[in-house]
């Protein structure tokens, strides 16, 4: 796959199959692109009509090139495009990029089109990329197989940072906005409608790159996880840090990509869990991809989220704490040592711990950043700087602070970040290469951004490498009953509540004399997944005679109801601190997907919880508890203990394991309610759901 790929990334020869003498149509501005920017293989135009294009030789037909091209470029509409890829396939050409529209983001027709192209592709060993897409580009090569007008509007220069993007319209977008900055980029593609090459094929390709130091992807769907991870783990290995834009966040968002791209939209949670576990930061838009690029390309790498803030306005060194407190960073405690030596720096009257006010001092002592920030540079608790500077101008010499901060930033490695709004405060320290920003919840929100990408593309990677050979009932379809589920997870160490299955009056007074009161009796029937719905649950049984009773009743019940009737259960009452639920279903995308959040019978209306994709360990649950609206709880609040979260991380593990163990065999488990005692009394799931896949 690598091979054909860098086909398309630095091809020995392009056809452009529609080519046009006029650089302003597609069929145009690719060999006008390759031609200015030092492609240094052969260009084939191929239209009929014309000897010449654009100072090259026009071929009448593919089959007429002298060779088979590497790559082919189709600039042409309709039913030709169709022949265009079948001539393609039949030459020998490695890889087609079909630029036209009207394929499967139209619908069943179009789907099938499509899907003729790419099995004709497929039969010859040739890629195809797109349909609907802007093309392909490689400005270290020179190889432009795409027709971006951006190009034109803003003048490429290679650089370290690549693109790749299902959308043509976002890959020109994040270009442009990181030329804005500056910065050069290598590598803009566009994989349309990802009929076969998808955007983690194009990621992998390009994270082999050894010169590219920031991957930017743009994603509708994630049609190759498979690939993706992989693409993730060899971007750790050479710590490439990978940003993505993951569109389709709502149902709105998720039927437009639909209509966009021909892609279904990935469940979000799911979607968030996924790139999480594979070390890839998500941001909402290009904007916050583009504004946090400069921070990682200085190759910050910070050990901890702890922030320093210096200004010269105590109103600044609020909002600078303000700023941090809603990014997730907490104000670095500095030292006696260090405070000391930062007040030996500065008036008296000046405030010498964090947040740092060098007061408006600094008119009359240009040199006041460039004393305070050495003093503080060697606190170990300082992992992140960033000075805001609300108002500065004549009298000020800000050229010596942003060489300051400069020096200061080279001879740490610490990341600096300085917000002003002003233009002539701003262009100094861009300058001399600061990382500037005109307010400071855009400047702490990316020092923010780098300190936990750093900690996560770190983290301890999870393994399961002796799963549970879960077997389910021969012959269960749909659910199994209560108990069935229960045993199953039982089996596997999961922790269940005490229980008996009655199929008589006697038998339900026999389990309440060995479970005793209270005790919880319920109906038992794999037919009847939601019981307390039909009244088929009772809490708080105090007689065994009682007992007896609702066997009775709930037997008729299930008889009228024409169900199935596996039994009666005659179950332990365990009560908690509080009630949680555990999931865990096989999604379609992403294979084994677990839910844990808070539970009880309005899980369904709150859905407070957090999803993680297996393998994971019992600290990665806990760290997923602590994002939940509830996580305040979890430590004990107004006298209240701390919960076992110990124990409901332990029962959420051994939940994946179960299902990635059943290796497809089991299509959801649900695990509602979890009760949860006090630290150090365990947790124990009381009604649990096992769906059976169908065949």
């Amino acid at each position: 796959m690598q091979d054909l790929l860098a086909s398309a990334l630095a091809p020995r020869s392009v056809a452009v199959i529609g080519a046009s003498e006029n650089i302003h149509k597609i069929g145009g501005r690719p060999i006008h692109y390759m031609q200015r920017h030092g492609f240094q293989g052969a260009i084939y135009p191929i239209n009929p009509a014309r000897e010449e294009i654009q100072g090259h030789r026009s071929y009448a037909s593919l089959a007429a090139l002298p060779e088979a091209p590497d790559l082919a470029v189709i600039a042409l509409g309709g039913d030709r495009t169709v022949a265009a890829v079948e001539e393609c396939a039949a030459r020998g050409v490695k890889g087609a990029v079909v630029i036209a529209s009207g394929f499967g983001e139209t619908g069943p027709a179009g789907r099938e089109l499509q899907d003729h192209m790419v099995a004709r592709a497929r039969a010859a060993g040739m890629r195809l990329y797109g349909p609907n897409t802007q093309g392909l580009a490689n400005f270290g090569t020179g190889a432009i197989a795409g027709f971006s007008t951006m190009f034109i509007e803003v003048p490429p220069q290679d650089g370290p940072v690549s693109i790749v993007s299902q959308s043509g319209g976002m890959s020109s977008m994040v270009y442009g906005l990181l030329r804005g900055r500056g910065l050069g980029v290598r590598h803009v593609h566009a994989t349309g409608n990802e009929a076969d090459v998808t955007v983690a094929e194009m990621a992998w390709a390009v994270a082999h790159d050894p010169d590219v130091k920031l991957l930017l992807l743009y994603l509708e769907n994630i049609a190759r996880p498979d690939m993706l991870a992989a693409a993730a783990a060899y971007a750790r290995e050479r710590d490439l840090p990978i940003v993505a834009v993951k569109a389709g966040r709502t149902a709105g968002g998720q039927k437009a990509a639909s209509s966009h791209t021909g892609a279904l939209a990935n469940e979000d949670r799911a979607v968030d869990a996924f790139l999480k576990h594979h070390g890839i930061w998500r941001v909402r838009d290009p904007h916050e991809q583009a504004r946090a690029a400069q921070a990682y390309l200085k190759g910050w790498r910070p050990e901890g989220r702890r922030l320093v803030v210096i200004s010269n306005s105590g109103a600044s060194c609020v909002m600078g704490a303000d700023a941090a407190d809603d990014a997730g960073l907490t104000l670095a405690p500095l030292s006696e040592a260090t405070q000391a030596a930062v007040a030996s720096k500065l008036p008296g009257f000046a405030t010498a711990s964090n947040p740092i006010d060098v007061t408006a001092a600094l008119l009359s002592n240009s040199g006041l950043f460039g004393d305070v920030l050495p003093a503080v540079a060697q606190d170990p608790a300082a992992d992140l700087f960033f000075l805001n500077i609300p108002v500065a101008g004549a009298g000020y010499d800000v050229d010596r602070f942003a060489r300051d901060a400069a020096a200061f930033e080279a001879a740490t490695a610490k990341p600096v970040a300085v917000a002003a709004w002003q233009e002539s405060v701003a262009a100094p320290f861009r300058a001399h290469g600061i990382a500037t920003f005109p307010n400071e919840g855009e400047a702490i929100a990316v020092l923010a951004q780098v300190a936990g990408h750093t900690a996560l593309m770190r983290a301890p990677r999870t393994a399961w490498p002796d799963l549970p050979d879960v077997q389910v009932p021969a012959g269960a379809q749909g659910f199994l009953n209560e108990v069935d589920s229960l045993d199953l997870l039982a089996r596997h160490g999961v922790p269940t509540v005490p229980l008996r299955l009655c199929r008589t009056a006697d038998e339900a007074r026999a389990a309440f004399d060995a479970i005793g009161a209270p005790a919880v009796v319920k109906a038992c029937s794999a037919d009847v997944p939601h019981k307390s719905e039909h009244g088929l649950v009772a809490l708080n049984v105090q007689t065994r005679e009682q007992a007896a009773e609702l066997f009775e009743r709930f037997w008729a019940k299930m008889d009228a109801m024409g169900v199935q009737r596996d039994g009666v259960i005659v179950a332990a009452t365990r009560k908690a601190r509080r009630e949680f639920m555990v999931g865990a279903r096989m999604d379609p995308v992403f294979g084994p997907v677990v839910v844990v959040g808070d539970g009880g019978k309005y899980v369904e209306a709150l859905k407070d919880c957090a999803v993680l994709l297996p393998p994971f360990s019992e600290p990665d649950v806990q760290a997923a508890l602590r994002t939940l609206r509830i996580a305040p709880l979890l430590g004990g609040v107004r006298g209240e203990p701390p919960l076992d979260v110990q124990a409901l991380s332990r029962i959420a593990v051994a939940a994946g394991r179960v299902i990635a163990g059943a290796r497809g065999a089991i299509a959801s488990l649900d695990l509602n309610p979890v009760m949860v005692g006090a630290a150090g009394e365990g947790a124990v799931v009381v009604d649990a759901l096992v769906e059976v896949s169908k065949q």
